[in-house]
Parts: structure tokens; sequence; C-alpha cells
């Protein structure tokens, strides 16, 4: 069956969205500028002020809902259906998950490649799977149990394939390691965030945007104001600005101020988290959630190649390797081999449906 135009404009909005989200993120942190009070040229480093920018982009999301609820209420045949009363509060465990997970990804992103940070981020079917069937009671068929073995493999592969390359690229090796194990911490916190979407949100039958928006509230919120004790927290190990602390937004605005394309780079992040949701939970809503696994695949491939022509890193055949099995992996896990091995295939039971698998993914797709 051919895809609709729209269709089509939502499934390379996905992939371009997403691709940027990550891709200005790196640019912002490659940018070398000024700092407040005359301060020497030094890197933009602030991955805590960036996970603000990504959670008001999530945020944006709410606004987004109540333009459809306006005109969903003023058309004659209403189309959004109604969730069930809850308590905004529900969100807020896996607000406090995204969070952790975002801004630990965000260290991580200073440390590595863009390209790598994008593959590495597959490790999340591994610990969600582990995880739904320890707190759920969920039970995987084999081939998601291989899926994760195969993951596992990959990732080993892209992890080797970023030590080799690190020393070409200018990156120390304690870095790239450093950088690589953060990436793999912050997707045993994202699952634990999908683990708690799917236990205590789904249930409510809550929409997609409206469950982003207020986890990017929640965030938003808390992350802005713990950046005023980040201010006064020694880290001089960890920044590279001259107070030495955990995160010196002042600075940030002042190289801001000195570098103007860091804001350009801040906002196209901000916009893309925004477009990036939306696209996503359209593409499952008028696709499949299959196409959007692979939408999702296919940007890893896009942000490697704009990283090689920009001149971010150097190729390395290891990481072409790495990304394949890696891909392997995530569709054994979600069941994409089945088409191709009969004709009809069933539906999978809900007590086998991946968490990464349509209404049941994450709600909130990319941090």
């Amino acid at each position: 069956m051919a895809w609709t135009s729209y269709q089509l404009i939502l499934a390379g909005m996905m992939l371009v969205t997403g691709s940027i989200n990550t891709l200005s993120a790196k640019w912002a942190d490659n940018f070398d500028a000024k700092g407040c009070k005359g301060s020497e040229s030094h890197q933009f480093q602030h991955p805590f002020l960036q996970a603000v920018g990504m959670f008001l982009g999530e945020l944006s999301c709410l606004a987004v809902f109540y333009i459809l609820v306006l005109k969903d209420r003023r058309s004659s045949e209403p189309t959004l259906a109604p969730s069930q009363p809850f308590n905004s509060f529900l969100f807020l465990p896996p607000a406090i998950c995204d969070m952790t997970g975002t801004s630990i990804m965000y260290v991580a992103l200073n440390m590595t490649s863009a390209s790598s940070f994008q593959m590495l981020r597959g490790a999340v079917i591994i610990f969600t799977g582990l995880l739904s069937v320890a707190f759920l009671g969920r039970k995987l068929e084999c081939s998601q149990w291989i899926g994760i073995l195969v993951t596992i493999i990959g990732l080993v592969i892209v992890g080797l394939a970023d030590l080799l390359s690190g020393s070409g690229s200018g990156r120390s090796l304690s870095d790239v390691i450093t950088g690589d194990l953060l990436i793999i911490m912050a997707q045993i916190i994202v699952s634990i965030q999908m683990v708690l979407e799917e236990k205590f949100v789904y249930k409510h039958n809550v929409h997609p945007l409206r469950a982003v928006g207020t986890e990017g509230l929640f965030g938003f919120v808390i992350l802005t104001l713990l950046l005023i004790p980040f201010y006064y927290i020694p880290a001089s190990d960890f920044s590279n600005t001259d107070r030495g602390v955990l995160e010196d937004s002042l600075d940030a605005f002042c190289q801001m101020g000195n570098q103007p394309l860091i804001i350009l780079a801040l906002l196209g992040n901000i916009s893309s988290i925004a477009f990036f949701n939306f696209a996503g939970i359209s593409v499952t809503k008028e696709i499949s959630a299959t196409t959007r696994m692979v939408l999702d695949s296919l940007r890893t491939v896009v942000i490697w190649i704009v990283s090689l022509a920009v001149g971010w890193e150097k190729f390395h055949a290891l990481q072409i390797l790495g990304f394949i099995i890696l891909l392997l992996g995530t569709s054994l896990y979600n069941g994409l081999h089945k088409p191709l091995m009969c004709g009809r295939c069933k539906e999978d039971s809900a007590e086998t449906q991946s968490l990464l698998q349509g209404e049941r993914a994450s709600i909130n797709t990319d941090s």
C-alpha cells in the first residue's frame, strides 16, 4: 500500500528532526567561546542547561495537545478519546528518570562521537526487556532474548570502534570510555522510565502528547531549580570554566552572547525535540510502529554521515558492522522478522508485545 503525501511528510519530519536533535546538541558542544568577565575561550560544556532546553521542547508538546483538544471540541465529530481521571503527579517519577538520564547523556555527548552516542542508545532494549520481565511479569519470546544477545554483541563492537577511533579524533581514551559507560548507564535509567510509564501511566489512556508535555513540565521546573545549587557545587575535574562548578549557567549565557551560533544550535535542539515527538507519535498512528522503529534506526545513519562530512569523526569500518548488528538485534526484539518467516502472521499477544512498539513505546521518544 502506497504512502499518502501526509504520511511521507510525517516520516521525513521524524527522520530529519530526530537527526537534528543529536547533531545540534553536538554542534553546540563543539563551539569555543569566551565566557563572563573576559575569561579565555573555552568549550561550550553545559549539559544540564542543554537538558533544560530539551525539556522546554517537550513542554511545547503540551501546548500542541491543548490546541488539538480545542480543535476537537469545535468539531462536529470529536476524534480524541477522553482519558481516565488521573493525578498528574503520576508523571513525576518517570520525569525524574527522564531528567537524570537525559542529563547523563548530554554529559556523555561531550566525551564521545555523535554517531556512537546514537548507536549506544540501542542498549535501552536490553534493560527494558529485563525490567519488564522482573517487574511487569512479561514473558519474552525466544526471538526477543536472541535480539537482546545480538544487541549486546553490537554494543561491544560499537564501543570497540569508538575506542580505536577516539585517539584519531582528539579525544582521550579515558573520556571515550567514560562517555560510553555513561550512555549505557543512562539507558538503564531510561528503561526504568519506560517500565514506570507502562505500569502507572498507560492504563489511564493518556494522550501521548499530553504525557510528553507533562513530563517536560516536571523536568523543566525541577532541573531549572537545580541549576541554582549546581552553580555552587565544585566539580573541577568535570568543568572547564574558571569557577570549576558543576554547571555555570551564567558562563553559558556569556558564551552565547559572544558566539550567537550557539543560540542557533540550542534552538535547533529545542524545536527538533518538539517536532520529533509529534512526528513519532503521528507515524505510529498513521503508518505503523515498525515504520517508526526503522526511521529511528535510519537517523543513526544520517547522524553518522553528517558527522563524517563535517569532520567531527573519522571513518571506522567497525562502526558499520556494529550498526548492522544493533539493527538486527533491535529488529529481532521488535518482531520485524515475523512477516519474513510466514505469509500471514498472527498479532502478538499483549503479554509478549514489546515495550518499544506502538503506543507502548516510551512516551518520550527522544532525550
